[in-house]
């Protein structure tokens, strides 16, 4: 009875430390790329790598060892060929993303659902990897990802918005203020000229 008993404690364990399954890896991977592409403000090709990346990640953890170990120091080479200098200091600070699993009695926790209760709420679609990846990147070169430094910007978060599209209403506002700017020259010499002309007399409010 007991070697029974004890034989069922290692298939316990055995099947608790196993990696994750494709198919939980993915959902996982992807509820933590939404929330990353969220909060660090991701462009769409950084929501697709994001996602690779933190998908081979899972799905090559088998216990509390990996947790933090080679595959998490090869998860954290691989962001900072993908994200922003601003990205990954603000990334390094949120710790359910920097560190997002833990190991509790055997088994993985996902600490980014201490901080996102809805686990059925995506703010984006899926990343165009979502499909067709299965995973492996990591196992290849430890420069995979290298080349996504000549396709990201560079500085902080305003700069990132203006690679993205935004920022254009300072732009108009900017245009708006030099065109005002040049319109009150030109009253302002139509005023003189008529001044010369009329025995350098300028009422104010009056043409």
């Amino acid at each position: 009875m007991k070697k029974i008993m004890m034989m069922a404690m290692m298939m316990v364990m055995t099947i608790s430390a196993k990696a994750m399954s494709y198919s939980a890896a993915k959902h996982e991977a992807l509820f933590l790329s939404d929330k990353m592409a969220y909060e660090l403000n991701l462009t769409a090709a950084q929501f697709d790598d994001v996602y690779e990346i933190n998908l081979d990640y899972l799905m090559s953890v088998n216990g509390y060892s990996d947790t933090y170990g080679k595959w998490w120091n090869r998860r954290n080479n691989d962001l900072k060929y993908v994200l922003t200098a601003y990205q990954y200091e603000k990334y390094m600070k949120l710790n359910y993303f920097y560190r997002p699993l833990n190991w509790e009695k055997g088994a993985f926790t996902f600490l980014v659902y201490n901080h996102y209760k809805n686990k059925n709420h995506f703010y984006k679609g899926n990343p165009k990897g979502y499909s067709s990846y299965k995973g492996g990147n990591n196992k290849k070169s430890d420069r995979f990802y290298a080349d996504r430094n000549s396709h990201k910007q560079t500085g902080k978060r305003g700069n990132d918005k203006k690679a993205n599209g935004y920022g254009s209403a300072s732009r108009n506002s900017s245009a708006v203020a030099s065109g005002a700017g040049r319109t009150s020259n030109h009253h302002a010499l139509a005023q003189n000229n008529n001044s010369s002309r009329s025995g350098g007399i300028i009422r104010s409010g009056h043409r």
